[in-house]
């Protein structure tokens, strides 16, 4: 335990005196914000990136405020759309009547890793004292013991980036059944060490995690395709990093009925497997790397048909049966250029 503590302190001095510095000029503007004193010894910060769900939003932060455990953190939210901006608006009233303290800002410039850039940016420059960050959507909210569970495991545990559950609440209740499909299945359901973590969803970083990978932390080439978490998560893999799973650290996600809709699923299918091969041919650059990926995308696509017989089998559901066939295929397309950016108009996403 003395070790623990030593570490801790450690990389509490490491974060106090870190001096963050950027090549670029910030592309985010500030709407509102506590003020400076209240934030300066603040170590966990919660980012939220919005878009168009104020409403959502606000159920977000008010779980927010009724975590138990008694740590002192901040939330940055993040509204990524620039015109109307509810989202800010709706935040900023919030904080202005003490439901949190943190702040708001605005990336006007649409996408969704460049919300999170912006996010882990401002945490970064604006507290001094921070030593780890954690992030939940707008769509989503926070069981009670949710941040005391993740800040527990961060004190604890020998890794550097935390995941936890994510629980998909379908608003046709008829179609609940579709948790078990994967693309609502959170990747583990055990607490312990896991080999990688893939979704931005619901996670805790330690900063030093952010010092190492740099700016910008999310490859916003993937801002309308998704998956610059799964990169991030991919290149801090191969940087060292460890990863550990807080099944305890739970979410709600809510479920509109067009994610419960045949074409939504379909397309989710498709989008991760086109995700996963381009992640996989930035790992094997050149002429040999990618014939390596077109060859894997081959084989997966043959054990497709006996892969998808079990799982349907299994869930007694031949459309949760299809995703195995849908990943392949979506790795496919990908070769040819052809990807689903199912962001780029998120309110339909």
């Amino acid at each position: 335990m003395a070790s623990q503590t030593n570490e801790s302190t450690t990389r509490g001095e490491r974060a106090r005196s870190a001096a963050p510095a950027f090549d670029t000029p910030e592309s985010f503007e500030i709407a509102a914000r506590s003020a400076p004193d209240e934030l300066s010894h603040v170590t966990s910060v919660v980012c939220i990136p919005t878009f168009r769900r104020p409403d959502m939003l606000e159920a977000t932060l008010r779980s927010l405020a009724g975590q138990k455990g008694g740590h002192d953190f901040a939330v940055i939210v993040v509204e990524n759309e620039g015109i109307e901006r509810a989202g800010a608006a709706r935040a900023s009233a919030l904080l202005a009547d003490g439901l949190f303290k943190g702040l708001v800002i605005v990336e006007p410039r649409q996408g969704n890793c460049k919300a999170y850039n912006a996010a882990w940016r401002c945490a970064l420059t604006r507290f001094p004292a921070l030593e780890q960050i954690l992030g939940i959507d707008d769509d989503e909210e926070a069981d009670p013991g949710w941040l005391d569970a993740l800040i527990t495991a961060a004190r604890t545990a020998p890794a550097d980036l935390f995941g936890g559950s994510v629980t998909p609440v379908f608003a046709d209740d008829s179609r609940a059944w579709l948790s078990a499909h994967p693309v609502f299945r959170s990747h583990y359901g055990t607490s312990g060490p896991v080999p990688m973590l893939y979704s931005s969803a619901n996670y805790l970083i330690r900063r030093d995690v952010l010092d190492k990978l740099g700016f910008p932390f999310l490859d916003e080439s993937f801002d309308f395709t998704g998956g610059g978490d799964t990169d991030f998560f991919t290149r801090a893999k191969a940087a060292g990093f460890r990863f550990w799973w807080v099944q305890e650290a739970a979410q709600r996600e809510t479920m509109p009925k067009r994610r419960s809709e045949f074409d939504w699923i379909h397309a989710r299918g498709l989008r991760n497997g086109a995700i996963s091969a381009a992640i996989e041919r930035r790992q094997n650059p050149g002429p040999g790397g990618r014939l390596r990926v077109l060859a894997k995308s081959l084989v997966l696509l043959a054990a497709s048909v006996p892969r998808g017989l079990a799982l349907g089998t299994r869930t007694r559901s031949a459309l949760i049966g299809l995703y195995h066939a849908q990943v392949a295929l979506g790795r496919l397309m990908s070769e040819f250029g052809v990807t689903n950016e199912q962001y780029r108009k998120p309110e339909k996403n």
